[in-house]
């Protein structure tokens, strides 16, 4: 008899249970791991453009350990990092690439805020550097004032200071109430206060300002899903989807609501188009689609996508469940 799992266990085994837009390394000493932020400028200031590529590398070296993209403010982060040195490279169309130097994060100071000034390619004649197109009107008119209370809120955060990151992300919605990213820092905040409602008004909010945000809708499908709502999550994934299309984390939350949602070819497919793009930190969508195939009937083709998830988490746990699924799928009958 297959395994039956209820929403919440699914999230907890998926590692994707954790606090709004911080996921958790399974197990992990708390005193090994840290977060990354990255904030991504221009040279006047102004925060870099969406899908800029922020990649987290080892050391001094060229070995990437991650890689995420920004944010229509120029923001990425990175969480459960373990300790070590560490240095952020961002490259995109553009752009000059733009490398943060050398950090470390260590047991003292297991939070990092990083800032990367990158500067758009020249045209035409040599120094005459313009505002790239990417770099919207809504960007443009966000006051510096905002703009530093919404730096100094990113820095709180990343020190877990919520009650600090709360005032500046208030005084931000003072002096610029339409601030889609601020509203979102605010429904994160909210939700490591343990105050859903408030979260939830604040990613509402978000959304409503700008239609195409997909953190906001991200946020509100994993405020459903912890609900056990897959049906509004799987809606709200789909919108975070095409405003951001191929951004790993999306897509396999997508796979996993399609999944509970008995959406089984759609899980299978959207964990197929997850496997083709970067997805160091997302090798789950492969017992997703696994469990997709099981629950078809196709045990064949489930053992084929938890090989895959062996070959790319060889070890831990989760990696010892798989193998424990790939035991069970053999002894049943072709």
């Amino acid at each position: 008899m297959p395994r039956r799992y209820s929403i919440a266990l699914l999230l907890s085994w998926f590692g994707l249970s954790a606090p709004v837009c911080l996921p958790q390394v399974p197990n992990a000493d708390p005193g090994q791991v840290g977060n990354v932020y990255v904030r991504v400028e221009y040279p006047d200031s102004h925060p870099a453009s969406a899908r800029l590529r922020v990649r987290l590398m080892s050391g001094s070296g060229s070995i990437t350990v991650s890689e995420n993209f920004t944010n229509d403010q120029g923001v990425a982060q990175f969480t459960s990092v373990l300790i070590g040195e560490y240095h952020v490279v961002v490259s995109g169309e553009g752009i000059q690439d733009g490398d943060s130097g050398q950090f470390e994060i260590d047991r003292r100071n297991l939070n990092q805020s990083i800032y990367v000034t990158v500067r758009p390619i020249p045209k035409n004649a040599p120094g005459n550097v313009e505002a790239p197109a990417t770099v919207s009107k809504a960007d443009l008119a966000i006051p510096s004032r905002a703009q530093k209370e919404f730096n100094r809120a990113t820095d709180a955060m990343a020190h877990q200071d919520w009650s600090k990151a709360l005032q500046h992300l208030q005084r931000a919605l003072e002096i610029y109430p339409s601030y889609p990213m601020v509203y979102n820092s605010l429904g994160v905040v909210y939700g490591h206060m343990n105050d859903v409602p408030h979260a939830r008004e604040s990613f509402q909010e978000a959304v409503h300002l700008d239609s195409h945000f997909a953190p906001g809708y991200e946020n509100l499908a994993k405020l459903a899903l912890r609900e056990q709502n897959a049906a509004e999550a799987e809606t709200l994934l789909e919108n975070a989807n095409r405003a951001d299309p191929n951004n790993p984390e999306i897509m396999t939350l997508l796979a996993q609501a399609e999944l509970l949602n008995k959406d089984f070819d759609r899980a299978i497919q959207t964990a197929h188009e997850v496997h083709a793009l970067p997805h160091q930190k997302f090798v789950i969508v492969h017992y997703i689609a696994a469990r997709a195939e099981e629950r078809q009937g196709h045990p064949q083709e489930a053992l084929v996508e938890l090989r895959l998830f062996l070959a790319e988490e060889p070890s831990g746990p989760r990696a010892d469940h798989a193998r424990e699924e790939m035991a069970q799928l053999q002894q049943k009958p072709n």
